[in-house]
């Protein structure tokens, strides 16, 4: 419930972190992102929805964030997790048993899901990846145990890790202190997550629909 209620009240826990933490507000915000991306058992933790609020934020002078600088701490963020994650999975996936207890940690739906998000975009997947939960955690993670060359990983990961923060830094930024938009950030937030999800859902229903044809 706790962690429901941060995500839905992020801005609100936003300010409470910048008033307590000062300057290291940014390595919080950083740490964040960097464990959702970068460690595969934590997708449930917030990635769009902290962005937008922090870049809403630093768009108010009063909070004492610059803009410029919560934008390059989440594009590092971003591109050093799913570096480290990429390399988690390149060692867990081919180390055989020896970590068959980190794998029983993985949620094998999400995984299942991205999986095949994976085999039916290829590497573009790691851009188009960044913009769906729980996706975005896995495909770093799938990227490594299949040994995909770590060259052509790390130019899609920079992409795609660009290309996401900027896309909400710039939305939190421009939009973020509209009234409309503060006096219902929790129902903002609920939308950015369905509009998020509904690509897993599709590649979920479509394995529900295949599997009632093989039976038939």
């Amino acid at each position: 419930m706790a962690l429901i209620d941060f995500i839905l009240h992020i801005d609100d826990h936003l300010v409470t972190i910048v008033n307590q933490f000062g300057p290291w507000s940014y390595l919080v915000m950083f740490l964040i992102i960097f464990i959702e991306t970068g460690l595969v058992i934590f997708p449930f933790l917030p990635g769009d929805s902290l962005v937008f609020a922090a870049s809403a934020l630093a768009a108010n002078p009063r909070y004492g964030l610059n803009p410029w600088l919560v934008f390059l701490v989440f594009v590092a963020a971003a591109i050093l997790g799913d570096s480290i994650n990429y390399e988690i999975g390149n060692r867990v996936t081919h180390a055989g048993e020896k970590y068959a207890w980190f794998n029983k940690l993985i949620n094998k739906d999400n995984r299942l899901a991205a999986e095949k998000f994976f085999e039916r975009h290829g590497p573009i997947t790691i851009v188009i990846g960044r913009f769906i939960p729980f996706i975005r955690t896995f495909v770093p993670f799938i990227s490594g145990g299949s040994k995909m060359h770590y060259g052509k990983f790390i130019t899609y990961n920079i992409l795609g890790g660009f290309l996401w923060v900027s896309l909400f830094c710039l939305v939190g930024h421009f939009f973020g202190n509209l009234p409309v938009v503060r006096d219902h950030f929790s129902l903002i937030v609920i939308g950015i997550i369905l509009v998020s999800v509904v690509p897993i859902m599709i590649v979920w229903l479509k394995k529900k629909i295949a599997l009632k044809k093989e039976f038939h």
